[in-house]
């Protein structure tokens, strides 16, 4: 559907299997898009453990799949919390592929929860170490790359429905995607004149890995059992069912092909109707 062949895409937060952002490596891919699968590989510590990870198993699984799609990919490890990872990721890519095209930040922290008044700053730290400085440094190496080039690019930011609503015990996560809507707005106005676009894609409830650990958290919270609290999600969506990570996969094709060449600067709901500003 949509012609990126010869492109080369970085998502970040890819490495986790059935995750939005394998869903997103492999919808590149069918669109012949070279890929580079990039998460943190290994456990560091309680608030960063195997259950929430991408592992490098799991990334080379990914990359695998990719790879049957007839394209290049490959697996990186890069912790984009720290700005030296994120620059040998960014000069990797260009090594092996010739260019960065495409950055999806998509990694995110969102299994952090606590009650506002007991939020513990290195959660807070954790959640926007991750989620906004993570995919400030991405973008901002990923631009210069693209300046260098000057041949243009896109830049796609995962956010959700978090950007644009509030949420109990989610005050660091809420803060992080509000402001990466922020995030995307200023780059757009900025890098609008290098051909560069930058848009957000905003994903309500999506039942991944962690969208099953957000599902038992807020119905142990809300005093529901777990079946109940989902079919109440899908009650109050119009299209009657919860979102699907190639719900997600396919906005961010679109927003990284020439198909969305004069769009920049937005923050695309992909909810079924249920976020509609």
């Amino acid at each position: 559907m949509y012609n990126l062949k010869g492109k080369t895409a970085i998502v970040t937060g890819s490495g986790r299997i059935d995750g939005i952002g394998e869903a997103i490596i492999l919808k590149l891919a069918e669109q012949g898009c070279n890929v580079v699968v990039t998460d943190i590989g290994i456990s560091k510590g309680a608030q960063f453990s195997e259950e929430h990870i991408g592992t490098t198993a799991d990334m080379e699984t990914i990359v695998k799949k990719a790879k049957d799609k007839g394209v290049n990919a490959m697996a990186i490890v890069c912790d984009i919390r720290f700005e030296d990872q994120v620059i040998d990721l960014i000069n990797e890519t260009k090594e092996a592929f010739g260019s960065v095209d495409i950055m999806v930040n998509n990694a995110g922290v969102g299994y952090i929860m606590e009650p506002f008044t007991e939020f513990k700053e290195e959660s807070w730290d954790a959640v926007l170490d991750v989620n906004l400085k993570g995919a400030f440094l991405c973008s901002k190496h990923a631009a210069a790359a693209m300046i260098a080039q000057n041949s243009g690019g896109a830049i796609i930011n995962i956010a959700s429905q978090a950007a644009k609503s509030g949420f109990p015990y989610a005050a660091a996560y809420t803060a992080s995607k509000h402001g990466m809507i922020g995030l995307t707005r200023s780059n757009a106005v900025e890098l609008g004149a290098h051909k560069i676009r930058v848009n957000a894609v905003c994903p309500n409830h999506i039942t991944t890995g962690l969208g099953h650990w957000q599902n038992k958290f807020f119905s142990e919270k809300t005093g529901q059992n777990y079946d109940t609290y989902l079919q109440a999600i899908v009650d109050k969506n119009p299209l009657k069912r919860t979102g699907l990570v190639e719900d997600i996969a396919k906005a961010v094709a679109f927003l990284a092909s020439d198909q969305a060449d004069y769009i920049t600067g937005e923050a695309m709901n992909v909810s079924g109707g249920e976020e509609y500003h």
